[in-house]
C-alpha cells in the first residue's frame, strides 16, 4: 500500500533544512531513544508524515483548546482536567504506572472511535500523544534505508492509526500494541520495496569493489593480510564498529575480559588509521572468492596430493 508524501504547501520552495525536534525528551514508549530531528520545508510545514502530525497536534491543542481526560479519574494523575498539550508529557511520566497509562489509553481509543467529527479529532490527538514512541519505531525501521523516509514515516503511522480501530483494549501494553501494529506495516512496506528493486540471478558470489570505493570489512580484511591487525583485532573493530554490537558482549564471545579487548580495538584503530594516511593497504590485494563450483575441485585436488604423499612416504619402507 502506498502513500503520498505529505509536501510543503502550494507556493513555498521545496528546499529543507533540520531543526532540533521539540519532543527529544526520553521516549518512555520505546525503550528510550530519542526522537528524531524533523525536516521541514522553507515554507515551514514538515515534509515528514510523522513531523506534519505532530505539527497538527500541536495546532490543534493549543489553550485553550476544550479537548482534556478527567485527571481525578485515573490515580496517580494530576487532579482536574488534564489537558491534551499536557497529556503526553504526564503519560511519559515514571510515576505513572503501566495499569494507570493503559487505563487512559483505553480510554483515547475508545474517543477515537466516536462519530466525525470528533472522533477524527481524537485520532489526531492520540497520535501526537503516541509521536515519540512512533517516531523512534520509524528511525530504526530507516537505518540502511536508500528510500525516502517519508514513506516509512507513512506506513508506520497508518497502521497505527488503522489499528485504532480494531484493537481489543482490555489487554495491556494498548499503546505498545499500536505501536506495533505501525512498525509491522512499516516493515511491510520496507520489505516490498526491498522486492521490487532486487535484481534476481541464478546464481552470485562475492567479489571485492572496486578501489578506493571500498567496503569497510574488505579494508579490515587487507589489514589483516598485510599485517597492520590481527584476526582479533580485527573482529572485535568490526562487530562493534560496523555492526554496532556491545564491546562487552564481543569480548565475552571471543573469551577476554573487556578491558582488555577496549585496548586491543583502541591499539587496532590507531595503527589501522595510520596505515590508511600512510597508504600501506593500497598494494594490498584481497583474494576473489572462488565461484561456489569450484570448491569441490579444489577439495579434490587437496585429497589427491595428501594421497600421492602419503604413498612417497610408504616406499623406502617397502623396499
Amino acid at each position: 500500500m502506498s502513500y503520498p508524501r505529505l509536501n510543503a504547501r502550494p507556493g513555498t520552495a521545496r528546499t529543507t533544512r533540520r531543526v532540533p525536534d521539540r519532543d527529544g525528551h526520553r521516549d518512555h514508549l520505546a525503550g528510550g531513544a530519542p526522537a528524531t530531528r524533523r525536516v521541514v520545508s522553507a515554507g515551514g510545514w514538515p515534509t515528514s508524515p510523522l513531523a506534519a502530525l505532530g505539527r497538527a497536534f500541536d495546532l490543534l491543542v493549543q489553550p485553550p483548546a476544550p479537548y482534556s481526560i478527567d485527571g481525578d479519574a485515573f490515580p496517580g494523575l494530576p487532579a482536574g482536567p488534564i489537558g491534551a498539550d499536557r497529556l503526553r508529557a504526564v503519560l511519559l511520566s515514571r510515576r505513572v504506572t503501566p495499569p494507570v497509562r493503559d487505563a487512559v489509553w483505553r480510554q483515547l481509543v475508545h474517543r477515537s472511535r466516536r462519530p466525525a467529527p470528533d472522533g477524527q479529532v481524537w485520532t489526531v490527538i492520540a497520535a501526537g500523544v503516541a509521536l515519540p514512541g512512533l517516531t523512534a519505531a520509524s528511525g530504526a525501521l530507516c537505518r540502511g534505508w536508500s528510500g525516502d523516509t517519508a514513506d516509512i514515516d507513512a506506513e508506520v503511522l497508518a497502521g497505527f492509526v488503522g489499528r485504532l480501530k480494531t484493537l481489543d483494549v482490555t489487554g495491556p501494553r494498548v499503546v505498545g500494541r499500536l505501536i506495533d501494529a505501525g512498525i509491522r506495516a512499516g516493515r511491510r512496506a520496507r520489505a516490498a520495496a526491498g522486492d521490487r528493486d532486487a535484481i534476481r540471478v541464478d546464481g552470485a558470489w562475492s567479489c571485492p569493489p572496486a578501489q578506493p570505493w571500498d567496503h569497510p570489512d574488505w579494508v579490515l580484511v587487507r589489514a589483516v593480510q598485510a599485517g597492520v591487525l590481527d584476526r582479533t583485532e580485527a573482529r572485535l573493530i568490526g562487530a562493534t564498529r560496523l555492526e554496532d554490537l556491545p564491546l562487552a558482549q564481543v569480548a565475552v564471545a571471543l573469551g577476554v575480559d573487556p578491558q582488555l579487548a577496549a585496548d586491543w580495538r583502541r591499539r587496532g584503530e590507531a595503527r589501522l588509521v595510520h596505515a590508511l594516511g600512510a597508504g600501506e593497504l593500497d598494494g594490498t590485494r584481497t583474494a576473489t572468492p572462488r565461484a561456489p563450483g569450484d570448491r569441490g575441485r579444489t577439495r579434490r585436488l587437496a585429497l589427491a596430493r595428501a594421497e600421492r604423499a602419503r604413498r612417497r612416504l610408504e616406499r623406502p619402507e617397502e623396499q
